[in-house]
């Protein structure tokens, strides 16, 4: 009784009435370790290893003076050495590349000074080279105008008619007051340095002076000419410049090898696409061509090297005289020939554009200008 009231008590009900108590006794349950072995051994006890904090390696740097001082100590972790030997190569790292740039910098500046200096020594010699043809330009120029006063000085003293292009080229000479000569004043712009454009120009304005003078020469020639022969003293000369029946042997080209006009210079032409070795005399068809000098014909015939029909002629001492593009050749290799005879026909044959004589001079091989033979 005393047992079923203390549960009661504790508020636990109490067994039923005719209920036999039972007790209920759980066995605990195994661990697959503590089993024993297959010989029956008894399982080893678990062997708890104890946690231990790893240690930091720190290393020390020591500083012994000379005199036996006092030896000072320097510790650093390795993290921290590290960290500083990191450090320092990345600044030697970028030493190294600033210090590199820097060198590259100073050579590059220099090279650039260096061709900046070679650019305007190169400048200042075009320059001086542009001047100089300027001032031979000029000349040039000068000299022409000589020879047009020269030439209205013979045309006046001889009678004949004034040239048709007097004045013409340059401007000069023109007057609408009747003062010419008296007075000499002169203007324009400041100076300037003659450009590339500039000399070109003025060169191409003396060629086409050039030529004017020498067809108004030739025009005058022909007026004396007349004249002589109106007053009964014909003279020797057929072409100008040539004897026609002389009897002095002449073994230096002189005159003209055809009458015409000049229609291809001695020189680079076509915009400096072709050197032409020789001078082309422009004429109609089936104009004589004439040697103009004394001499032994080489080559009487074609060339196919575009000369066409074509005569050379050896004057001795090393000068050769060539006609080509002829209609018709009337020499033949071997004959001698005299200065003024007729050896060909203008024609237009091999690389021509028309009927015309290409006439060269050549001197130990090599062709020379004509003009200075004219």
């Amino acid at each position: 009784m005393a047992k079923k009231e203390e549960q009661e008590q504790n508020g636990t009900p109490g067994p039923k009435a005719g209920v036999a108590d039972k007790t209920m006794v759980m066995a605990p349950v195994a661990d697959p370790s503590d089993a024993p072995d297959s010989k029956g051994d008894a399982p080893a006890a678990k062997e708890v290893k104890p946690k231990t904090k790893k240690k930091q390696t720190i290393y020390t740097i020591k500083l012994i003076p000379d005199d036996d001082g006092t030896t000072k100590s320097i510790r650093l972790p390795a993290r921290v050495l590290k960290f500083g030997l990191a450090s320092v190569a990345a600044g030697a790292l970028l030493f190294v590349g600033a210090f590199s740039y820097s060198v590259y910098s100073t050579f590059a500046n220099q090279n650039g000074a260096a061709e900046i200096r070679e650019l305007r020594e190169v400048n200042n010699i075009q320059q001086e080279q542009l001047l100089q043809l300027s001032k031979k330009a000029n000349a040039l120029q000068d000299e022409i105008d000589q020879l047009t006063q020269l030439e209205s000085d013979l045309r006046r003293m001889s009678g004949a008619g004034p040239a048709q292009d007097d004045g013409a080229s340059d401007g000069s000479g023109l007057t609408n007051d009747g003062t010419s000569g008296k007075h000499d004043g002169q203007g324009g712009p400041y100076v300037q340095q003659p450009s590339l454009d500039n000399v070109s120009e003025a060169l191409d304005n003396v060629e086409k002076d050039i030529e004017k003078r020498r067809a108004s020469l030739l025009e005058l020639q022909e007026q004396l000419k007349a004249q002589q022969e109106s007053l009964g003293t014909p003279g020797m000369v057929s072409l100008p410049g040539s004897l026609v029946g002389s009897t002095v042997s002449v073994t230096t080209p002189t005159g003209w090898p055809a009458r015409g006009e000049v229609s291809s210079p001695y020189g680079l032409r076509w915009n400096g696409s072709d050197f032409h070795p020789g001078i082309d005399i422009a004429n109609d068809m089936g104009t004589p061509i004439v040697a103009t000098a004394d001499g032994t014909v080489t080559t009487a015939g074609w060339n196919s090297g575009g000369y066409g029909n074509m005569v050379d002629i050896d004057h001795g001492n090393g000068i050769m005289t060539r006609y080509g593009h002829a209609m018709q050749v009337v020499v033949s290799a071997g004959q001698h020939v005299r200065r003024g005879q007729i050896i060909a026909y203008m024609g237009s044959t091999g690389f021509s554009t028309g009927p015309h004589v290409h006439y060269e001079v050549r001197v130990n091989g090599q062709t020379v200008n004509p003009v200075s033979y004219l």
